[in-house]
């Protein structure tokens, strides 16, 4: 499985859309292939950090779902309404049971 993290910090006048932009795509990436969850999150400590939490099937799958053009331009937009650029990582997981 492949997890990837990211967050932006929205400026303040932007940060209604940009939440409700971040939900529509989080929506949208869950009905890709591939796509396990995908989830947008505001930061508890920081209500102007948006947070993306994602569970990928594959690379291929991750991939597949960076050159789906929607994606691109929602990172377009996000990254104009951020005070710096957005941040992503990208991890190889392997799921334990206790």
């Amino acid at each position: 499985m492949i997890l990837i993290t990211g967050s932006a910090q929205i400026r303040p006048e932007h940060r209604d859309e940009a939440l409700q932009l971040g939900i529509e795509h989080s929506a949208r990436s869950r009905g890709e292939p591939g796509c396990l969850a995908h989830n947008c999150h505001i930061d508890a400590e920081d209500p102007l950090r948006i947070v993306f939490v994602e569970e990928w099937a594959d690379m291929a799958a991750v991939k597949a779902h960076f050159a789906v053009p929607e994606s691109g331009e929602f990172v377009q937009v996000i990254g104009a309404m951020a005070e710096g650029a957005p941040v992503m990582r990208i991890f190889g997981a392997e799921e334990f049971s206790l």
